[in-house]
């Protein structure tokens, strides 16, 4: 069977750096900081005082009362990022058909803010007096079951959970859906909403987040004062098209997804191989898939997730894979400015990675200062620069030893 070709037609995200693919790309082109102080909820006793939050959103605009009274807020921003989506690809939803258009998007951790609060009022007035919504606001997938009933898709709804892998495991599938025929459109991307009391003590409790109080001295990948993560959260959803369905429609493309690459390093539960050698593997196969030569790949969206080790790691691994040729590699990682967004970051970064292969920019990895003989990669530092990106990998890491790679082409007939 001769195996298709997957387009993107269309981006949607929310995020600490803006809500609109406008305002996503002008923050590239300034290095906007989207990392502030706590304000969703108290954080006098917590030692972690900042994350990547998103602003300036109003669900209304997009969504009922009722349906917001009976979601997540992980729902909510991954359903809002699913329209804008839809309604950038300007996708005729009546000209399709809807059993071969698909879902896949993941969430690292699901309605963590349901959860929270729901606990609290059965401890107060009892289990039984619990909201009769708790388990469908909390519950993993339901992201993707909203916008599939939002847009009426009977084709697959799947939510993949890989940890901070989740969304570009979601992408890759959705990729191979369509590339293999069992698809003509997918939404693909991930959501994420856990900067809560519990997300954060909980990530804090392990030694994961920075407790750094200068928000330009946080999330800093692959600086050697890096001492950890910050805590992000929005959505993003690409909508991956099959090239003839695509062009039948005269559609706008942003690019092409040519090859995926998911392995895991079967260790540890939190700690990166400590030789790269599964992350260099996720790397090469999704080269691999692209039928490319890998001295032919212009920028690396890493990881880097400001820990002492992924970003140690990471770089062995992009070392592994490219040897000398590394050094013509631009790397950064856009988790500099948005934070961390869990089993959203890969979508948003996929998306961060297509405006800058569809704009002629190589995005920044901002607040960076100090320089790490361990972490020596042709880092973009802190400006973006105009050049272009002929073949992109987009690389997540996840709790669990998972690793997925998305090798992103620029559109050319």
């Amino acid at each position: 069977m001769t195996k298709r070709r997957v387009v993107i037609t269309g981006l949607g995200g929310i995020s600490p750096i803006g809500n609109t693919l406008e305002d996503i790309l002008e923050s590239l082109k300034t290095s906007k900081c989207g990392i502030d102080i706590i304000e969703s909820f108290n954080i006098e006793d917590f030692q972690i005082k900042l994350a990547g939050q998103v602003k300036d959103l109003d669900p209304l605009e997009y969504l009922d009362r009722k349906s917001i009274n009976r979601m997540d807020r992980v729902n909510i921003l991954g359903l809002i990022a699913g329209i804008k989506s839809i309604e950038d690809s300007n996708i005729n939803l009546d000209d399709i058909d809807k059993n071969r258009a698909g879902v896949y998007i993941s969430s690292g951790i699901g309605g963590l803010e349901t959860i929270e609060r729901e606990k609290e009022k059965g401890m107060d007035k009892g289990y039984e007096r619990i909201s009769p919504f708790f388990i469908p606001m909390s519950i993993v997938n339901l992201t993707a079951s909203h916008l599939a009933s939002y847009f009426g898709f009977h084709g697959f709804c799947i939510c993949p959970v890989t940890a901070c892998a989740g969304s570009n495991s979601a992408i890759g599938e959705g990729f191979r859906s369509i590339k293999d025929g069992y698809s003509d459109i997918i939404l693909a991307g991930g959501a994420e909403a856990s900067i809560t009391p519990l997300g954060i003590g909980g990530f804090s409790s392990m030694k994961a987040l920075s407790k750094q109080a200068n928000k330009e001295r946080a999330s800093i990948p692959f600086d050697k004062e890096r001492s950890g993560f910050v805590m992000g959260e929005g959505a993003g959803v690409l909508v991956l098209e099959e090239l003839n369905h695509a062009k039948k429609r005269n559609a706008k493309i942003y690019g092409e997804i040519i090859g995926y690459g998911s392995t895991c390093d079967a260790g540890h539960i939190t700690q990166p191989n400590s030789e790269g050698i599964y992350a260099a593997l996720a790397m090469a196969n999704a080269i691999l898939e692209g039928n490319i030569d890998k001295s032919q790949v212009d920028y690396i969206n890493a990881h880097g997730t400001s820990t002492p080790l992924n970003d140690k790691y990471e770089t062995l691994a992009i070392k592994r894979v490219f040897g000398e040729g590394y050094k013509d590699i631009y790397v950064s990682s856009t988790k500099s400015m948005t934070g961390h967004l869990l089993g959203a970051s890969g979508a948003i970064e996929a998306l961060i990675t297509l405006l800058a292969i569809k704009n002629n920019i190589i995005p920044p990895n901002i607040n960076y200062k100090v320089n790490d003989p361990e972490c020596d990669l042709n880092i973009v530092e802190n400006k973006y620069i105009e050049g272009r990106i002929n073949y992109a990998l987009s690389n997540s890491l996840g709790f669990g030893g998972h690793n997925v790679s998305l090798l992103f082409k620029r559109w050319e007939e």
